[in-house]
């Protein structure tokens, strides 16, 4: 018995030592108690930007954490985010260096996991200006537009079979669809898929890659763990990386070997980035190369189909909302065409019904950045090294920002330009880390949204409403895949044939 109230009264010391010291250093403020070797993982659970919240909510919008032995500044607010992604963009513009960033992300070399210098620089350029603007963009319409009516016809063609749809696995099909017809000018979902052991191959990394990603690796944070029990993930994140760097070495492979004439027109973006690679061989290896196609899949599918999913279940429990967003669609659009991309921007409402979905239920509800110096944010002392985790999920939900928050109310981003509201709603981030593919993910939620709210009568499957639980991931998947039920709408059944 002696023994034991020795030890916990050495912890007792400790957290009381590093409490004290905190408030000498002027650091934010600290949850008590932080516990030796652990700090605050105690107080972690699933999903983490719940379990954040409810720190903040006790605590304060800026807290200093211990997360084993990582340093951890904690943000809940829209004018502490401000600060951060303003004042201290560029100091706050590393990433934290996780396992994942390792094996992943090709050894911390991808646009997501790069720390910030010229060599991200030149991802962003690459990103913002070769692949994902506004001209590239339009250049691709055509493969949009084709696979979206593909999308529907399949719709379709399941409801009138089964009476039901689950339109989980579908949209995220096509969105798999629509980046890989994108990146490299093929499909691997549906009935026109050419190369079947490709498509087998690739779908089988796709899942894998969610899998391994879905695990909590313990080792970020303590990294003795990965003598004890870590080996694990470790081992099938190299094995990952084999796979998904052989799969995409064949595919830039192939290209090559077929590389378009000096003057013929490219239309997909690994033919784009085999261009700048002859121009500039010293800024477009091959293992960059691959990089950027296997980022522009990771990011342009999962979240992006995540969000219509979410978009989907809310009209369907505010069939108003639905309504009134096919009277919008019938009135400009009409019954004798589908909607198309130009479309969109003439839609307020339709995009008042994505911002208010993104604000409920955003794609990256944490962002982690890492300080590369010390510096001050609210007054408070940040030392160098500290990994920052933005709490956007919590912003987003916060009543002090926003009106009965838990409420499904587009009509509040009336007269709302664009995506975000300040730092009050950002669900793609901001600052320099912001995410480079906001337009583009924006534009393929309005496009395939407006056209299943064009094409078809929604219903839920029963009396009851669809059940709104978030289940694990990085970008906020919903717990049970949605099953709904629909049934063309008047003209537009002759699209549909």
């Amino acid at each position: 018995m002696e023994t034991f109230y020795m030890i916990l009264s050495l912890i007792a010391i400790v957290c009381i030592t590093k409490f004290m010291v905190g408030k000498n250093r002027n650091l934010p403020p600290s949850p008590f108690p932080s516990l030796p070797i652990v700090g605050h993982l105690y107080l972690l659970k699933s999903p983490l930007y719940r379990a954040l919240a409810k720190l903040s909510n006790r605590h304060g919008p800026l807290l200093m954490l211990q997360f084993g032995s990582r340093r951890t500044l904690l943000v809940s607010s829209p004018t502490a985010v401000e600060e951060c992604l303003t004042t201290n963009d560029a100091t706050f513009a590393n990433r934290p260096q996780f396992l994942a960033g390792k094996h992943i992300g090709y050894d911390y070399t991808t646009i997501t996991w790069s720390n910030y210098g010229g060599h991200w620089r030149n991802l962003r350029r690459i990103a913002s200006l070769e692949l994902l603007s506004a001209h590239r963009l339009h250049s691709l319409k055509s493969i949009c537009a084709e696979e979206v009516c593909l999308f529907v016809n399949e719709v379709h063609r399941r409801a009138m079979r089964d009476g039901m749809v689950e339109m989980k696995s579908m949209l995220f099909e096509l969105m798999l669809n629509i980046v890989m017809m994108m990146v490299a000018g093929k499909r691997y979902y549906g009935d026109s898929v050419v190369d079947v052991e490709e498509a087998r191959r690739f779908k089988g990394i796709v899942k894998e890659s969610f899998e391994v990603m879905e695990w909590t690796n313990v080792t970020d944070y303590l990294p003795w763990w990965k003598w004890v029990g870590g080996r694990e993930l470790e081992k099938r994140m190299v094995a990952l990386r084999a796979k998904r760097d052989g799969f995409m070495q064949g595919l830039l492979d192939e290209h090559k070997r077929q590389r378009i004439m000096e003057n013929e027109e490219m239309n997909n973006l690994t033919q784009v980035l085999l261009k700048l690679q002859e121009a500039e061989p010293e800024n477009y290896k091959d293992e960059v190369v691959k990089g950027l196609m296997l980022e522009l899949l990771s990011a342009g599918t999962d979240a992006t189909s995540g969000t219509m999913e979410w978009v989907l279940s809310l009209l369907l429990n505010n069939p108003q909302s639905l309504k009134k967003a096919q009277a919008e669609i019938d009135n400009y659009v009409g019954e004798d065409r589908l909607i198309n991309e130009s479309d969109i921007s003439n839609l307020p409402y339709l995009r008042c019904i994505i911002n208010e979905t993104t604000r409920m239920y955003p794609p990256g509800p944490i962002l982690f950045h890492e300080s590369s110096k010390d510096c001050t944010v609210g007054g408070y002392h940040i030392p160098g090294g500290t990994m920052i985790v933005m709490n956007l999920w919590a912003i987003q939900n916060d009543p002090n920002n926003w009106e009965d928050p838990k409420k499904f109310n587009p009509d509040r981003f009336k007269g709302v330009d664009g995506s975000r509201d300040g730092y009050k709603l950002m669900p793609f981030g901001s600052g320099r880390r912001g995410c480079p593919g906001e337009n583009f993910a924006m534009l393929m939620v309005g496009l395939v949204m407006g056209t299943l709210i064009q094409c078809f009568e929604w219903e839920r499957t029963g009396e009851e409403m669809i059940h709104m639980t978030e289940g694990k991931g990085l970008t906020m998947p919903r717990a049970k895949p949605l099953v709904a039920k629909c049934r063309p709408r008047g003209k537009m059944a002759k699209f549909l044939s």
